[in-house]
This record gives C-alpha cells, structure tokens and sequence, in this order.
C-alpha cells in the first residue's frame, strides 16, 4: 500500500517546534514549514525542528517567501529572490524537509516561452549552489492559480523534465487557472509521465474570477472536488503528501483523512 501523508500549512500551534508535536497528536503525518512572509528562523531553530519532526515522524517540507520573481526587468530583485529560495533551501536542509515550495516568476511582458527559458536558466544555477553547499533539498516549484503568473501545469512538468528538480501540484490552483475546471485523471496521466516516486501536493476550497484565484476557502468538496482526487490516488497507489492551505489547515487537513477512510485507507 502506498503511502499518504497529510497535514497543515503552518503550525497549528504558537510556534513552529511546538506544532510539530501538535500535528502528531492530530493524528497527522506531515506539515508545511511556512517562510511565506519571510526566511526568518535561524539555522539553530531549524535543527530543533527537525530533530523534533523526527522524533514524531512528521514529514517537513518548507513554503518559501511569496516575494520572488524569477523573471524581474529589474537584476536587482531577481538576485533577491534568489537569495530568498537559497535561505528557504539552507533552513530546509537543517530541518530535513526535503520540498522547497515557491512561486517561481511572472511573466510580466514576456512571452510564456521566454519566461519558461530564464526561470530554468535560475533554477540550474541556483541547483549549482544547492549541491556546492551540500544540501539535501529540492527546489519544488508549485503549480499557480493565476494565467499572469508562470506555474501551468505542463510547463511545471516540463522545467521538472529539463532541470530534474522536484514540483508542487497545487490543484486548488489548476481548478482556479481553469476557471472551475479539472480533469484528475488526466492530469495525474501527465505528472505520471515522468515516474515520480512522490507527489507533494497542496489542496484547499477555492475562489477564483476571469484572472483565476482570488483567495483560498475551506473545502466543501466542490470548490475543488476533494473525494475524486482521493479516490484516483489509491486507485493509482502514489506516494503522496498533501499540505492543506485552507483557511483552519489541520481542520480540513482532517477532513481530507476522514475521506480517505470512508474510501477504505487504513494509515499506518
């Protein structure tokens, strides 16, 4: 049987090191380290976290700042974002939470095709130095909810295909890109061409316009639909970790475990 973790976006504790726990005692496996505002925890911390995730075997992955633009006119900014992915990389190997997640670039007034070739050429630079320093982490760019904003999901696939870094299926984010659109088996096709042995996922309830997402929700099972993708991850046996970013993250968190339950998973 394959496995499946689950667990929150942030803490659902007062800090990070006491969430870990937190989430253990839920009855959770897994939980997003967030950095969205900032890389602010020092390497020390970041050591405490992770001897305390393995000490409960609560899997850590790690959210990187919101403010990162890969494809910036200006030098200045995108030599920032790189720092900020790199800090968000050095505290994830101190905790051992192997997936940095981020939003990777917009478009702005290039061309999908000419950003998609300036985001690779950073990420294989920034690989460069991920290996230099020796840190056992993979730069995990995550499917975007926005057509403004780099993160379709082929051409997610295609800079895995190009860089061999890792990936983040955000699904609530393709529903919102689609406008109220997804096709699991279909998409799920597409990751699986290129043989993961994990898929890390994000899921959450979802509002989105004409530009696609507007802002996350609780799940109700049809803001995206939560039960078909369950049930196509056990038909298909995947890895697979999912991170809610809803509004109250373990609860929902929760939620998704109580589905795939009545679906007939036993989580070990």
């Amino acid at each position: 049987m394959a496995e499946i973790r689950l667990g929150p976006a942030g803490t659902p504790g007062r800090s990070t090191l006491e969430g870990v726990k937190m989430v253990k005692d839920l009855g959770l496996r897994a939980m997003e380290v967030e950095f969205v505002q900032g890389v602010k925890m020092k390497n020390e911390l970041a050591k405490k976290v992770g001897e305390e995730a393995r000490k409960h075997d609560v899997s850590l992955s790690v959210h990187g700042p919101y403010y990162i633009n890969l494809n910036s006119a200006e030098p200045e900014k995108t030599a920032a974002s790189k720092k900020r992915i790199l800090d968000s990389c050095e505290r994830g190997n101190h905790m051992g939470a192997r997936k940095i997640v981020f939003h990777p670039a917009f478009y702005g007034k290039l061309s999908p095709e000419r950003t998609f070739q300036i985001v690779k050429a950073h990420f294989l630079d920034m690989q460069k130095t991920i290996r230099k320093e020796g840190w056992n982490v993979e730069l995990a760019p995550e499917t975007t909810g926005k057509n403004t904003v780099f993160g379709g999901l082929d051409e997610t696939m295609r800079l895995v295909k190009e860089t061999g870094c890792s990936f983040c299926i955000d699904f609530a984010h393709l529903w919102a890109r689609n406008r109220g659109n997804i096709n699991y088996p279909d998409m799920l096709d597409r990751i699986e061409k290129i043989r993961p042995k994990h898929i890390h996922i994000h899921f959450s309830g979802i509002a989105y316009g004409l530009k696609g997402e507007r802002n996350h929700e609780l799940m109700n099972d049809k803001n995206p639909p939560f039960t078909p993708l369950a049930r196509e991850i056990m038909e298909r046996d995947l890895n697979v970790t999912i991170i809610s970013e809803s509004p109250v993250t373990w609860k929902d968190s929760l939620k998704m475990k109580g589905i795939f339950e009545k679906l007939g998973h036993v989580f070990r």
